[in-house]
C-alpha cells in the first residue's frame, strides 16, 4: 500500500480553488494583450519584463521561503513562512499564465500523483525520461 505525503481535493467550490481562480483571472487581465499597463500594475510590469523578470523573482522568493523556514527553526515566527510562500506562489502563477497554464493544471497534476509515494513517482518520471530518450 502506498501513502501520499499529502491528502487534498481541490473541487470546483473549494475556498482554495476559488482564491486561486480569482487571482489567476486578475493575472490574466494584466497581460499586455488584455491592456495591462506596466506603469500601473506590478503584474503587467512582470509580463512586460518577460520570463527573465518573473523567473528571477521566483528564484528570489524560493530563497526567501528557505530562509524563513530556517529562521523558524531558530525561533522566528512561522507566519513569515506563509508570507514568503504566498509571494512564491504568486510569482509562479504569473509564470503559469505566461505559458498558458493555470493553477488548475497544477492541481490536476497533484491529484494525479495523489496516493502514489514520492519515491514511486520519482522512479516513474525517471523511467519515462529514459524511455523518451530511447534508452
Amino acid at each position: 500500500m502506498t501513502t501520499s505525503a499529502f491528502s487534498f481535493a481541490v473541487t470546483e467550490t473549494s475556498p482554495t480553488s476559488d482564491t486561486f481562480d480569482r487571482l489567476a483571472a486578475v493575472i490574466e487581465s494584466r497581460r499586455p494583450a488584455e491592456g495591462g499597463d506596466p506603469d500601473r500594475s506590478y503584474v503587467a510590469r512582470l509580463f512586460h519584463k518577460g520570463p527573465d523578470g518573473f523567473l528571477k523573482k521566483i528564484g528570489e522568493e524560493a530563497t526567501e521561503v528557505v530562509m524563513a523556514c530556517k529562521d523558524a527553526d531558530h525561533g522566528a515566527g512561522r507566519e513569515k513562512i506563509v508570507n514568503e510562500v504566498a509571494d512564491l506562489w504568486f510569482h509562479c502563477m504569473v509564470a503559469l499564465a505566461h505559458y498558458g497554464l493555470s493553477p488548475r493544471d497544477v492541481a490536476a497534476e497533484l491529484a494525479r500523483r495523489e496516493g502514489m509515494s514520492g519515491i514511486e513517482e520519482k522512479a516513474l518520471r525517471k523511467a519515462e525520461a529514459r524511455e523518451a530518450a530511447g534508452d
